[in-house]
């Protein structure tokens, strides 16, 4: 297996509060994920500490592609639309992570962006300002974006929150088209059944792992009863990285279940590091 994403003993906090504890495991390349567990299990808190928005308290993640090669959607509740800019512009964006501030847009480039624009069925939309669009249809122009980063990593976090039954079917095919051509996508989801139709492999998070693999095996009722469980021992006002005897024997109790997703470490020691073409062991397929 070869990983695109390896974390090790990964523990992160918010205000002194617990959000991730000794999350450990890899993502590998080609893989489709979703990202399962209770409300305020750590599943955002995770995606931004694969792209060092947020600082780990302890652990490391490791990305085994280059940065630039990473694509983010976070939830929309945290893009401010209000910024004058046209649909078009938007998906033009897709480009700043290869060109920076000062590389120009060619015609071609325009071209590629509109046939995105196309892709996502907002054919004729290039126009129109962002903030004129339904939630849904701005969804289609940030997954356009995506489309013109041709990226290896793909992160995505809540995708279909508020969003209509058929731009979901619409956006779900897309997500299958990056799957097909080998991209890693990991995407936090909440409805269960979308996961077990959709996703492969799926990790359950409850600020620790609960269950990391096959979507149909993770999604046992024994596991998710674990999961609540687990969410609802965590003590707010403990201190980072102390875990409550109660977490410790329900960990233990999943990890007896569950595969060993260790690796080796790589002899560093910092808070989020970039290793470029290396592979890690454990983890899923």
């Amino acid at each position: 297996m070869t990983a695109a994403i390896s974390l090790e003993n990964l523990t992160v906090s918010y205000r002194r509060h617990p959000a991730l504890h000794h999350v450990s495991g890899v993502f590998a390349r080609g893989s489709l994920t979703a990202v399962v567990g209770p409300n305020g299990a750590g599943k955002s808190t995770l995606l931004k500490s694969m792209l060092g928005l947020v600082r780990c308290n302890g652990g490391r993640v490791v990305t085994h592609v280059d940065a630039r090669r990473i694509a983010y959607l976070p939830q929309q509740a945290e893009i401010d639309r209000s910024f004058p800019i046209s649909v078009l512009d938007c998906v033009l964006l897709g480009y700043w992570p290869g060109k920076g501030n000062w590389g120009g847009i060619d015609a071609g480039m325009a071209a590629r962006a509109r046939q995105a624009l196309a892709a996502v069925g907002l054919d004729g939309f290039a126009s129109r300002a962002v903030s004129s669009l339904s939630v849904g249809q701005f969804q289609r122009v940030l997954f356009a974006r995506i489309l013109l980063q041709d990226a290896e990593v793909i992160l995505l976090d809540e995708p279909f929150n508020a969003i209509d039954t058929r731009t979901t079917s619409d956006l779900l095919r897309i997500i299958a088209s990056w799957h097909a051509e080998r991209r890693t996508v990991i995407a936090v989801l909440h409805d269960y059944d979308q996961v077990r139709r959709s996703f492969p492999q799926t990790l359950l998070l409850a600020r620790n792992v609960v269950a990391w693999g096959d979507t149909e095996e993770v999604l046992c009722d024994d596991n998710l009863v674990r999961a609540r469980a687990m969410a609802e021992a965590v003590d707010e006002h403990a201190p980072v990285c102390e875990v409550r005897e109660d977490d410790l024997l329900a960990l233990s109790r999943v990890q007896s279940h569950d595969h060993d997703h260790g690796h080796d470490g790589h002899g560093h020691d910092s808070h989020h590091d970039h290793h470029h073409g290396a592979t890690g062991k454990g983890g899923l397929q």
